[in-house]
């Protein structure tokens, strides 16, 4: 799994969206709203114009974010502890339970856990763990109790606790 590649594939596909509403649709709705008279009172040229900013906004985030994407050095991602793009397999002490997350940037997380950023405080608190480490997370609903079972990094590398 390439997840730099896997992320910029997924903005890059979100700005080509974006610049066709900016180019083709949003023109089309101002030049429309713009032939129903006084634009001082017009409700739709008014929510097209501030559409077409949020868009402009949003096109400069993923740009910068596609430049920041492009600096990962995958050279200083670890291989003997949990980093970007390591499944870790932790147990929940509370119950026993067994989970395990694969941690990825942002653009990659998705909601239904397994795949969790880096940047969530699940990931943060997952971030450069070994397994047999015990960890305590806090996350909005209270605190998770965890120890690291297994890391399987970016590289295929698997680290389990000595026996």
């Amino acid at each position: 799994m390439d997840l730099v590649r896997d992320a910029k594939q997924k903005l890059e596909e979100e700005a080509q969206r974006i610049e066709y509403e900016l180019r083709v649709t949003l023109p089309k709705e101002i030049q429309a709203a713009m032939g129903q008279g006084d634009l001082s009172e017009n409700a739709e040229y008014e929510a097209a114009k501030e559409r077409q900013s949020t868009l402009h906004g949003r096109l400069g985030q993923i740009r910068k974010r596609l430049a920041d994407l492009s600096r990962i050095d995958m050279a200083g991602i670890p291989r003997d502890r949990a980093g970007l793009g390591s499944e870790v397999t932790v147990e929940n002490l509370e119950d026993g339970s067994a989970i395990t997350y694969t941690l990825v940037i942002p653009e990659l997380a998705d909601g239904n856990k397994s795949f969790v950023s880096i940047a969530s405080p699940v990931g943060k608190g997952l971030m450069h763990r070994r397994a047999g480490e015990s960890v305590t997370i806090t996350i909005p609903r209270g605190t998770l109790e965890y120890e690291v079972r297994r890391v399987v990094t970016l590289f295929g590398d698997v680290i389990e606790p000595p026996v």
